[in-house]
């Protein structure tokens, strides 16, 4: 078993999470928000995103025709080790340890996911970080960067493709970034961000099955943006599909759900209405539920070895209280209670 807190611990934890809430809301001088929330707007499109996107699309569409027709079968396994490091170096480094601070790393595993995070492109760990505790605390209202209440296309990706709603805009700045801007592998790939991501996420995985596994440049692009897309959509559905379709064990008044597809694809990150309702809890999911949660394996994996600590849980009979006390009656995978 990997290190966690003890109880009283996790209790503190719980305790300092619902104080942090309490202060930032006395520090929130605009009007309450209250989810779901979406009030009538005007949309102002960002053309030039959207042509990236279109080609990235259309590159990746050509990209699936040729993993069918011509890729070998080197290029295609190396492809997908690449969307599972470079999709856990978002789950688990942007979204657990640096947005959630749900359990510390020592510097090599902390650069080790950066790497990893920067084959994903998904901006900046702090970017990342920053937008998502802006999501946790304004979910599902205009100020969520992502707002599901405006359904599954613009919390999928239509929130990118237009400018940012004004109360993001106004309320972004409440959100503390302190231990962000003192963390010195955060601040390096923020820094060095275009030079990173262009190696990591673009250059490397072109020319590695050029040099090695002979094939054409055009083949290897096609293939890796086909494998860029396919990360980019894996957080995508955690922001659509894990707010709109599924069950609510842990709390049926919020709109996060269970979705176990976006489970399978996004590494445990499926588990929404359970993170939603305890997201300081490093496994983003219930104690023992981690069939589908690739990316608890692997900081339970640096933990084994020493290179992660303090990893916080909640105590089973703790979830399952509040099961009881506010879910829909059904239980982690879906299955109502009889």
């Amino acid at each position: 078993m990997p290190p966690s807190l003890t109880y009283t611990e996790t209790i503190q934890t719980q305790e300092h999470a619902k104080i942090h809430t309490i202060e930032d809301t006395k520090l929130d001088p605009y009007p309450k928000l209250v989810a779901p929330q979406a009030a009538p707007r005007e949309y102002t499109i960002l053309y030039p995103t959207v042509v990236i996107f279109t080609y990235g699309h259309l590159a990746a569409v050509y990209g699936l025709y040729l993993a069918c027709t011509a890729a070998s079968w080197n290029t295609l396994i190396f492809n997908f080790i690449v969307y599972i490091l470079a999709g856990i170096g978002v789950t688990a480094g942007s979204h657990r340890l640096w947005s959630h601070r749900a359990y510390k790393a020592n510097t090599a595993l902390q650069i080790l996911i950066i790497l990893m995070n920067s084959m994903a492109y998904q901006n900046t760990a702090f970017d990342w970080a920053k937008k998502h505790r802006l999501h946790h605390r304004y979910s599902d209202t205009d100020a969520d960067p992502h707002n599901a209440t405006r359904g599954f296309f613009f919390s999928h990706i239509g929130w990118l493709l237009v400018k940012r709603h004004p109360d993001v805009k106004k309320r972004e700045h409440l959100i503390d970034l302190s231990d962000l801007y003192a963390n010195p592998v955060v601040m390096f790939q923020k820094r060095y961000a275009f030079p990173m991501i262009i190696f990591f996420c673009f250059s490397l995985p072109t020319l590695i099955p050029v040099y090695f596994f002979g094939e054409t440049l055009s083949l290897a692009w096609h293939i890796n943006i086909l494998r860029y897309v396919c990360n980019l959509h894996m957080s995508f559905f955690i922001n659509s599909a894990a707010h709109l379709w599924g069950n609510k064990p842990y709390d049926k008044n919020i709109k996060p759900v269970q979705n176990l597809f976006v489970s399978l694809v996004a590494f445990g990150e499926g588990f929404h209405n359970y993170h939603h309702t305890y997201p300081w809890d490093y496994k983003a999911a219930e104690l023992g539920n981690n069939k589908l949660n690739l990316s608890t394996k692997f900081i339970d994996l640096f933990a084994w070895i020493g290179w992660a600590k303090d990893l916080k849980t909640v105590p089973e009979h703790v979830s399952h209280t509040r099961i009881v006390r506010t879910g829909d009656g059904s239980d982690m995978w879906g299955h109502k209670d009889h």
